[in-house]
């Protein structure tokens, strides 16, 4: 097969007799002069073009990318805006729902036998599990990106002075974290807990509720269905009914539940994520003297504990479009950036000068590491995931508040629970309702837990979920794990 696709390629190249036939031709099928590469990416409020990575990955390659971003709004009908167009674009760098789509309409370029002949860096890079999640209808359309590692990226913040007010400890139970909000409401007349989510993880565990979908009796179902859901929604409400968390918790927003803790208003905020823990923390030392302790996964009377996992997976597809003229040279191009000690410098930059190793950890340097590698996972197109797990916890570590709250909080990883589907390729039912399914359940619940007397029976939810895509996407993900376990 590989001598009839070099035989053919050369008749091509030399069917006119006018033109004739090189002898540079003859020995090579993709010329060897490197075409300049066009490399659309995800959204984020930077000039790629203007990064060191972009002139670091220049000089190593050889290849000169010209980089664009996608816009923050309208981000998916832009896409498919410049793929209607037919734009020559010939890297490109996509969520799981844009490959689906993209790959399902016919606008990616199979790449099977393109990896085969220029890309063993990267087939050997990812494992078969990455690659059977780019499968879309048996084709590979597109280049695996695995999440970095299973981490744990939040839990319940509470000031450590209130702790101290209200003579109490850190909870470790549900019952125990109830007695902690009654005794600040009686103590301290601050609002309890404020946030705005639906699912609080730390809480929703006790009850047996963590991840959106997951796998019981050789079967995926999604928490919604879970008896525990309906538990953990009577204990919110509880706590809604007796003011123990914030009135305001149905129009809040993540930036107003912040303001409430760090401007003294509220004692606990839910979803305190290791990234705001470096401008967070700093105000509340400033201003109450105090430190924020952190409430993990509680128990609940049973026993049940949770947390969720992020970090597993696949992240991101990197695909070509059908319209690129340089295809074989995008695939080089990717390999190359695939090379071990190529990547780990994209990745981490360079020892003694980006990191260097204390106390058996590889630490950054700073400002250097920042100045250069700040935004090298915007510039990824793959990885070596078992390299990239560590050379990640650099990013964790940039500042010391962060890195210490991000170790914390790996505590409930033990406990926490992973997405069963999240191996599964990008399945067009489950894909297509995804966001609609999300929404449904955040509306109920928020709206349950505020105004119980207005929310539908528990039962009537269930069926408009099932009827607004949760069944057809439970169907979807429970064909691929059929053929998955085969």
């Amino acid at each position: 097969m590989k001598k009839f696709g070099k035989i053919a390629l050369m008749l091509a190249l030399c069917s006119t007799v006018l033109i004739g036939c090189s002898t540079k031709k003859e020995t090579s099928e993709v010329s060897d002069e490197k075409p300049t590469l066009r490399q659309l990416g995800f959204k984020r409020n930077f000039d790629p073009n203007a990064d060191p990575m972009a002139k670091f990955l220049e000089e190593k390659t050889g290849y000169k990318v010209n980089y664009e971003v996608l816009p923050m709004e309208n981000t998916d009908d832009k896409l498919n805006l410049m793929m209607a167009n037919k734009e020559e674009i010939d890297i490109l760098k996509l969520s799981a729902t844009q490959y689906n789509k993209l790959a399902s309409e016919g606008a990616l370029e199979p790449l099977d036998k393109l990896l085969e002949k220029y890309g063993d860096n990267i087939l050997k890079a990812n494992s078969e599990d990455s690659w059977k999640a780019a499968l879309v209808d048996g084709e590979t359309y597109g280049i695996p990106e695995r999440a970095p590692r299973p981490f744990v990226g939040d839990a319940l913040g509470i000031r450590s002075d209130i702790l101290e007010q209200v003579g109490m400890e850190v909870p470790k139970t549900i019952d125990e974290f109830y007695d902690l909000l009654v005794a600040i409401k009686e103590k301290t007349g601050l609002i309890p807990m404020t946030g705005d989510q639906a699912i609080l993880h730390q809480i929703s565990g006790a009850f047996g509720v963590n991840a959106t979908w997951f796998e019981e009796d050789g079967k995926i179902k999604n928490r919604v269905e879970q008896k525990g859901m309906e538990d953990y929604i009577q204990f919110m409400q509880k706590l809604y009914d007796e003011e123990l968390i914030d009135k305001e918790w149905p129009i809040n927003d993540s930036q107003k539940a912040r303001d409430k803790f760090t401007s003294g208003k509220a004692a606990i905020l839910a979803s305190y994520g290791w990234g705001m823990s470096a401008v967070v923390l700093p105000v509340i030392q400033e201003e109450f003297n105090a430190d924020i302790e952190l409430i993990m996964g509680l128990k609940g009377p049973d026993g049940k504990q949770g947390a969720w996992l992020e970090g597993t997976g696949v992240s991101w597809f990197i695909a070509i479009p059908k319209v690129s003229k340089n295809k074989e040279h995008a695939v080089k191009y990717l390999n190359m950036k695939l090379e071990s000690e190529l990547f780990k410098d994209a990745s981490i930059g360079q020892e003694g000068k980006h990191w260097e190793m204390k106390d058996g950890k590889m630490q950054p340097i700073l400002p250097a590491f920042a100045d250069d590698r700040n935004n090298s996972d915007w510039f990824m197109t793959s990885s070596i995931a078992k390299d990239y797990q560590e050379y990640w916890l650099l990013r964790t570590r940039k500042d010391p508040i962060m890195a210490e709250t991000f170790d914390k909080m790996q505590a409930q990883v033990e406990y926490g629970k992973e997405e069963a589907t999240t191996m599964a390729p990008p399945l067009e039912k489950a894909s297509r309702y995804s966001q609609r399914l999300q929404a449904l359940e955040s509306d109920y619940i928020i709206n349950a837990i505020s105004d119980k007397k207005s929310a539908k029976p528990y039962a009537d939810f269930l069926k408009d979920w099932e009827n607004e895509g949760g069944l057809e996407s439970k169907e979807d993900y429970n064909a691929w794990l059929k053929e998955f376990n085969k």
